[in-house]
């Protein structure tokens, strides 16, 4: 017994020591120097919380609040649209599935910045001269470069990068449901949206809950796909909150400023998920 409980101490300090190292250190140190004027080098004093009020009443980083959220809920209601619409057609497609899996998750493995950067030359020059060639006005101009329309070319990248890890959710969510359930309802004359909003939706209810959350979690802090695709341009239409605190935290001499931004970011997030969480569990089958 004890020598079971020394290897579990051996497995567990390591990991926990590199954690709170890379980890929960620095997110405490980012607490403590949100209270200061700390520019990321120097010498700091207290001011309480002065940063905090701050970012209230900084339009610049209210707007980035407003494209963050913007961009999180439309990407989170697409995503989980297109993962549901894939997740029952593959599953509808015994023959296929093994290998329709593994070239829809092909995407969620390679590098967002990689799959960002080919984008942007697919949007500043591949689609351009098709609509070009095409008489298409829409894609004769690179719409990265248009201040209204940069995050719509965003979340197409970012939703079909994240689609594959949702839909493989929804797939484990349908592999559970008996089949005789849909052959009851057939005989009853159920038809196909019936048959998915009365019994295929409320069964893999829990699985939507999971992805809701945390694709709304991935979604607001979003970084690589913008840093990639627009750099937060034009100018600071497609900036996130996660972009504006790396540039004004470590390139704007802004380090506590920055830092109290992050401590209310994380509140917020935490808080959003909560929410999605007591609300969308209400809906699962019990």
């Amino acid at each position: 017994m004890v020598k079971k409980k020394h290897a579990f101490l051996l497995m567990v300090i390591p990991a926990f020591v590199l954690f709170f190292t890379f980890h929960t250190y620095p997110a405490l140190q980012g607490i403590f120097y949100s209270f200061t004027d700390y520019k990321g080098y120097g010498n700091w004093d207290f001011v309480g919380f002065k940063n905090y009020f701050n970012v209230f009443q900084d339009g610049r980083a209210l707007s980035a609040y407003g494209f963050t959220f913007q961009f999180a809920i439309v990407a989170t209601i697409l995503v989980n649209i297109i993962s549901v619409l894939i997740a029952i057609g593959l599953n509808s497609n015994i023959k296929l599935r093994k290998t329709l899996r593994a070239t829809y998750f092909l995407p969620y493995i390679l590098s967002v910045l990689i799959v960002g950067y080919i984008f942007k030359f697919m949007f500043t020059h591949l689609l351009p001269q098709i609509g070009q060639a095409l008489n298409i006005e829409f894609l004769s101009t690179n719409i990265l470069g248009n201040p209204d329309l940069a995050w719509l070319g965003i979340v197409l990248v970012a939703v079909w990068q994240s689609a594959a890890f949702n839909t493989l959710l929804y797939l484990a969510g349908l592999s559970t449901i008996d089949d005789q359930v849909y052959e009851a309802a057939s005989i009853d004359g159920a038809k196909p949206w019936a048959r998915f909003w009365k019994i295929t939706f409320p069964l893999i209810a829990p699985f939507f809950t999971i992805n809701m959350v945390v694709a709304m979690k991935n979604f607001l802090m979003a970084f690589d796909q913008i840093v990639a695709l627009t750099g937060g341009g034009p100018g600071q239409a497609t900036e996130s909150i996660s972009l504006l605190i790396y540039r004004g935290g470590f390139q704007g001499g802004e380090f506590a400023y920055q830092s109290a931004n992050a401590v209310i970011y994380f509140i917020v997030i935490v808080a959003i998920s909560i929410i999605q969480l007591r609300v969308l569990e209400r809906r699962e089958v019990k």
